[in-house]
């Protein structure tokens, strides 16, 4: 009778969880999520994970930064990749937690085709991603009636060099969110405003969404490098562009520096 031994192999090795810890209100985190983290035997946790959200890990459980800030890796990607294969080989069970959602630019998918492709036994638990997270807090709806039917997620960080449509970008009539873009303001407002979005396009910077010292500065396109600079806008931080921006001063659930009210006062 033969016998797999892949199959045997697999009985004693461990499982990695690809879990979304949110944009930072420990509310925010998942049911399944805070399960899965109580079944940990090792967590590797991102930057973006918060303080308060780390103050959820069991104490007896290690915990290890992995994260990356711009020009700082902690380790590589190709290298964290292969620590996720090596322990799960060694039977733990692991979680790998991130900001936001691992889907949604948290190079999740990296990670999880290299369980897949060694044999590993992976899930992924989704996370709310900052985009919905961080607008919902300052009172932007990514759609609403009359002002934009669509959403378009962009990354404003690109492995080489950054190569967007932006044509399609300024003429789709959606709410726009960078991520990652605080660095790029300037590039951004000059594209989408050569592209043909008009300078008094409402725009939102959301600082550290989602956690007690969120900052949300509203104005308009023309002035996005202005008010970065301005304000000593930091990452995390999020940019919004669209006329959704607008209904923040109805609907913003805390105070917001809004400049573009203000101008039109």
């Amino acid at each position: 009778m033969h016998v797999n031994d892949n199959n045997k192999t697999k009985l004693h090795t461990g499982k990695v969880w690809l879990v979304g810890a949110g944009p930072g209100d420990p509310d925010l985190l998942t049911v399944k999520a805070l399960r899965v983290l109580q079944q940990a035997d090792l967590i590797l946790f991102d930057n973006l994970v918060s303080e308060a959200i780390r103050a959820l890990f069991p104490k007896s459980v290690p915990a290890f930064y992995v994260g990356k800030v711009k020009d700082n890796h902690s380790i590589a990607q190709q290298d964290l990749n292969a620590l996720l294969v090596k322990k799960a080989r060694q039977g733990l069970n692991i979680v790998r937690i991130k900001g936001g959602d691992p889907f949604v630019f948290g190079r999740g998918g990296e990670e999880l085709l290299s369980l897949v492709q060694a044999g590993i036994d992976a899930e992924v638990v989704p996370g709310v991603t900052s985009a919905s997270g961080c607008t919902t807090a300052a009172g932007i709806p990514l759609t609403h009636r009359g002002l934009s039917q669509g959403c378009t997620f962009v990354t404003a960080h690109g492995e080489t060099e950054l190569t967007l449509n932006w044509a399609s970008l300024a003429g789709l009539r959606h709410t726009l969110v960078f991520y990652m873009g605080v660095s790029r303001c300037g590039m951004i407002a000059e594209k989408l405003l050569s592209h043909g979005l008009s300078p008094e396009t409402p725009v939102a910077l959301i600082e550290n969404g989602c956690r007690p010292e969120q900052r949300d500065i509203i104005g308009s396109l023309h002035e996005l490098p202005t008010l970065v600079q301005t304000y000593r806008v930091q990452s995390p931080a999020l940019i919004v562009v669209g006329d959704v921006v607008q209904m923040a001063s109805q609907l913003r659930a805390g105070p917001a520096l809004d400049l573009l009210n203000q101008s039109c006062a």
